[in-house]
């Protein structure tokens, strides 16, 4: 729970007000925060939705504080999903290289 504090402070609550909000005891905040105990999962998920953060960056396991975007299933075929799915394993500078391929070839036609 390395950066619930942090993010406590950042929205100017108290432990009670905290715990007041996720339905929780002061003592509980304060465990977490210092490491004594860890919450479950349930918890976990409601304090990363209230600070809107990932549960990952909550607990100091990343330093990205942002949530994953849902990804929708849309209609494609197999070679499409296969495609996309290669282009994800991809280096930054590879899918760089990648788009300005497909761009040079789109302009050919």
């Amino acid at each position: 729970m390395n950066n619930l504090k942090q993010l406590r402070l950042q929205k100017a609550l108290s432990q009670q007000a905290l715990a007041d909000r996720l339905d929780i005891s002061q003592q509980s905040v304060y465990k977490y925060e210092n490491q004594i105990t860890e919450p479950n999962i349930d918890m976990l998920k409601v304090m990363a939705d209230f600070f809107d953060v990932s549960v990952d960056y909550l607990i100091g396991h990343s330093s990205c504080s942002h949530k994953v975007e849902n990804v929708q299933e849309t209609e494609l075929n197999e070679d499409e999903l296969s495609l996309i799915q290669k282009y994800r394993t991809l280096s930054p500078s590879s899918r760089t290289a990648l788009q300005n391929l497909i761009h040079e070839l789109l302009q050919n036609t």
